[in-house]
């Protein structure tokens, strides 16, 4: 092992080829030479290199997984800046303008050429985009990772930063003692390994080795008399006229640099792809080690990425806003609030024109993005509609994602306005929402609403109408679930929203005379869309499993309903509660002609346990996710006619849509060409035109998604059969790969869910990858599922030994649980990641008991 002290170079650190690490003496512009210390991976004659610039306090440690995951052929170099890791210690400061300068010299010294990608984090950011715009002839694009160039007008700057530079606390903080360096690995939760703290701390073991720690943070240019303000204000004016690609890599639990440089920065380069990494602080390197890998694909990607599908040519035929249109003279119930208001179509056609213009006449522009905090109501209605007409894009999170979760997501939405009634305006203040506060009501006090939406209605009767967004616009950015992670913005274009409209108008058979019950509140607004009178029960939409008969058959009442959509949670409720129903509900009921159940598997036995309730009501499954919906149909006797099989059957693909599968490798991976072959398990991908058309600030995401060009990968599992049926057989994420091959979970919890006293199965692997071995955990009849979280235990032997004959595969264990944890929005689908961590610790030892 070196010692830590030899001059120039590093010791043993995890994660570090000593192989990368080298030393060059270069002179700067006074001819004065200076010793560098330099990550290289030597890479000769490449075909472009990556220049990686690190900040304050840390150093080229930062970049040894991207030296690692170097694309083929490419040269990376990560140098420790001067006075800073293992590079010469200084007698005095450097100001920015001669770092600048000092990493072209030394990138002289190295040979380096175009092509050349920056790559820069924190004050490394500005020093790496400086170098940038003094060699545009070499520079083929940059990557930014939680970094920042400006302060946005109003701000003074990262509160960490200047508390660190105050009088007095600077010289201590950043040199006379090591807090600076140790606060800085600090900020990452979870926690780093103890090895790695002491790798970004191993340069910086005394105060003399500190003493550019300190010049660093005494250089960031807070005033304007600063002396480094002309250089930073000359690299943060500079880059708007960066015309090469760029790379915005995000920690958004950063609390140094937060959303506003983000926001700065994305103005200053609006061709920025961006990745936001949940969960991420400030050392996104570290906190996000995939980032290198990103980062790897978008290198290779530049002038040889795939090629998006060419978007047809011309108009998409109907808006989302042509039938309301279309009925702007007629004065049936359009939406029905169940104990509220009945809104008309005359009344609703002309709220939603009057709101566009007094939305387009208040600032609010086309591309604006309008978060809606709104119950689901008339006033949401109108709201959606009227944003949609002014060119702006709604942002919708679920208010079952929980005050953390909805704020997540709709600040990575960057939204510019809120619409919300009073506990929506409330929540965007807890939130910290940026952006415009409209009421949809009477706005409560400290609400911070510039508007009432009936103050812009008014104020659009005398307003011109604004001109209709193009077809190829974004007009919605809607949150999935979070059922398999932090949930992720999906972004629509007018055209692939028209495209979905017209697929389920014709699939289903949807004319003016239908009318709409929608027990799942996103659902609710697209009955102005489709033309047809709509109605949402009473019911909590964060708890689709509280729906019960009544309140179904009182909707359906409301609005003479013809066809009811509920979650498989929701219907369960309603089958439970049937016998609750008087004769004029069951009455109203007996009227639907068609019943669609969503979000999750649905039983063929609670199908038809329906029948008591809806008796004349078609019973169909369509089969998709919030990036592509519908994709696959069935009804209840395409189910019984498919009989059993491995996983659910979900049926055919609908007129305009291809399914293919990508096979699982051995090891669960679905790297397999796209096939159709009958039989054939893999990663279930959709084309169809109206596949949403990109992931929101989730670039990495998209790209492996979209990797089969014009297809989706879904993340879900499944095969075709020899008739064209699509069966699902779970999530990629939850096949089990054990030492004899991959496992998929649907099929066996199917056959212990048939076993008498079972309601709800989960099956999941346990162990790592490779070796892992299959667990079954099951819930008893009378507790299906649960969003809390239950106590496991090993379930008794005759339990165990009925399970083991059902499931069809080898099982390890099996654990009893009260109930199953599902997701919030259908309350349907299974947590199979959270119950495995849950049987791992059972089957490791913590509080395992034996049940009965």
């Amino acid at each position: 092992m070196r010692a830590p002290d030899s001059p120039g170079l590093p010791p043993d650190l995890p994660g570090l080829d000593p192989a990368w690490s080298r030393t060059v003496a270069v002179a700067d512009a006074a001819g004065v030479k200076h010793t560098w210390h330099v990550l290289d991976n030597g890479v000769a004659d490449p075909v472009g290199t990556l220049l990686c610039v690190h900040g304050n306090p840390t150093w080229s440690y930062l970049w040894r997984r991207l030296l690692a995951a170097a694309p083929p052929g490419w040269r990376v170099v990560a140098p420790d800046q001067l006075g800073m890791g293992f590079s010469e210690r200084l007698t005095g400061p450097r100001p920015l303008a001669q770092r600048i300068a000092d990493l072209g010299d030394l990138t002289a010294a190295l040979g380096v050429t175009g092509p050349v990608v920056t790559v820069g984090h924190d004050w490394g950011g500005v020093v790496s985009l400086g170098w940038a715009l003094e060699h545009r002839a070499d520079l083929r694009g940059v990557v930014l990772a939680n970094t920042a160039v400006a302060m946005p007008e109003g701000d003074w700057g990262p509160a960490l930063i200047r508390a660190a530079d105050a009088p007095g606390v600077r010289a201590a903080v950043t040199v006379g003692t090591p807090v600076f360096v140790r606060a800085t690995t600090a900020l990452s939760r979870p926690a780093l390994p103890a090895g790695v703290r002491r790798a970004f701390a191993a340069p910086y073991r005394t105060a003399a080795r500190r003493r550019s720690v300190g010049d660093f943070v005494a250089d960031i240019p807070f005033s304007r008399g600063h002396p480094s303000r002309a250089a930073q204000e000359a690299v943060a004016e500079g880059i708007r006229g960066l015309d090469v690609p760029a790379l915005l890599l995000w920690g958004p639990r950063d609390p140094v640099f937060g959303e506003r440089y983000l926001a700065d920065l994305r103005r200053r380069l609006p061709q920025a792809r961006l990745h936001r990494y949940e969960g991420a602080s400030h050392l996104l390197p570290e906190d996000a080690p995939q980032y290198a890998q990103a980062v790897a694909q978008w290198v290779s990607d530049l002038g040889t990425g795939p090629v998006p599908p060419a978007r047809p040519a011309g108009d998409a035929g109907r808006r989302l806003w042509s039938a309301l249109e279309e009925r702007a003279g007629d004065d049936a119930p359009a939406v029905v609030e169940v104990g509220g208001a009945t809104v008309t179509w005359s009344a609703l056609a002309r709220r939603v024109r009057d709101l566009a213009a007094g939305l387009a006449a208040s600032g609010v522009r086309p591309g604006h993005r309008v978060a809606l905090l709104v119950e689901p109501s008339a006033d949401l209605t109108a709201a959606v509609y009227a944003v949609w007409r002014a060119g702006a894009v709604v942002v919708v999170a679920d208010k079952g994602l929980g005050l953390r979760g909805m704020r997540r997501a709709l600040r990575s939405a960057a939204v510019d306005s809120v619409i919300g009634g009073r506990p929506g305006l409330a929540a965007a203040r807890l939130m910290r929402l940026p952006g415009t506060r409209i009421a949809a009501g009477r706005p409560g006090p400290g609400s911070g609403a510039a508007h009432t939406l009936d103050e812009l209605e008014t104020l659009g009767r005398s307003a011109p109408a604004p001109a209709e967004p193009p077809v190829d616009d974004d007009c919605a950015v809607l949150f999935t679930s979070g059922a398999t992670g932090p949930a992720k913005g999906v972004v629509y274009t007018h055209r692939q929203a028209g495209a979905q409209l017209e697929l389920v108008r014709s699939t289903y058979g949807l004319t003016a005379g239908d009318r709409f019950v929608a027990a799942f509140a996103p659902f609710a607004i697209l009955g102005p869309a489709l033309g047809i009178g709509s109605a949402v029960p009473d019911v909590d939409v964060t708890a689709p499993g509280s729906l019960t008969a009544t309140a179904l058959a009182d909707a359906a009442a409301a609005v003479d309903a013809t066809v009811v959509f509920a979650s498989p949670a929701a219907l369960r409720r309603v089958a439970a509660t049937a016998g609750d129903l008087t004769p004029e509900q069951r009455a109203a009921l007996a009227r639907v002609r068609l019943l669609m159940s969503a979000g999750a598997p649905v039983p063929a036995a609670l199908l038809r346990s329906l029948r008591e309730v809806l008796p004349a009501a078609d019973a169909h499954t369509p089969y998709g996710m919030t990036e592509a919906l519908p994709v696959t149909d069935v009804s209840l006797a395409g189910i019984e006619a498919a009989g059993d099989g491995e996983g659910v059957c979900v049926g055919r693909p609908l007129a305009g849509v291809t399914v293919r599968v990508s096979p699982l490798s051995p090891g669960g991976e679905a790297d397999g060409e796209l096939t159709d072959r009958p039989g054939v398990t893999g990663e279930v991908c959709v084309r169809a035109a109206h596949v949403k058309d990109r992931y929101d600030a989730l670039w990495a995401l998209e790209r492996a998604s979209s990797r089969d060009p014009g297809f989706h990968r879904t993340g879900d599992v499944g095969h075709l059969d020899a008739e064209g049926r699509l069966w699902i057989e779970g999530r990629l994420q939850h096949v089990v790969t054990t030492a004899a091959g991959v496992v998929t979970p649907v099929g066996i919890e199917q056959r212990v869910e048939r076993l008498a006293g079972v309601s709800a199965a989960a099956a999941v692997g346990v162990g790592p990858a490779g070796a892992q071995v299959v667990v079954v955990v099951v819930a008893p009849s009378g507790r299906r599922s649960g969003r809390r979280g239950r106590r496991m235990a090993l379930a008794g032997p005759e339990l165990a030994d009925a399970v083991r004959a059902a499931a069809g595969v080898e099982v390890a264990a099996v654990l009893g649980t009260a109930a199953l944890p599902v997701d919030v929005r259908h309350q349907s689908k299974v947590d199979r990641g959270e119950v495995a961590r849950r049987a791992a610790r059972v089957l490791a030892g913590a509080r395992a008991r034996r049940r009965p």
